[in-house]
């Protein structure tokens, strides 16, 4: 198993699930057709890792 990455945050169980929940959209994209703009998606994950990282960051 690789070592975790020290740049990403934790998640919760929830923040999991959503992030799971954009993966999958971004996939489901991507087999309907490859030049499909998905940079929605990818701001909405970057938004909650964001929020992730500030959390952290309090907690310490």
């Amino acid at each position: 198993m690789a070592a975790p990455d020290p740049n990403y945050p934790k998640l919760t169980v929830a923040e999991h699930v959503k992030v799971a929940g954009l993966v999958a959209r971004m996939a489901k994209r991507c087999m309907a057709s490859e030049t499909v703009d998905r940079s929605d998606l990818e701001r909405k994950v970057d938004r909650i890792l964001e929020g992730a990282r500030k959390r952290q960051e309090k907690s310490k």
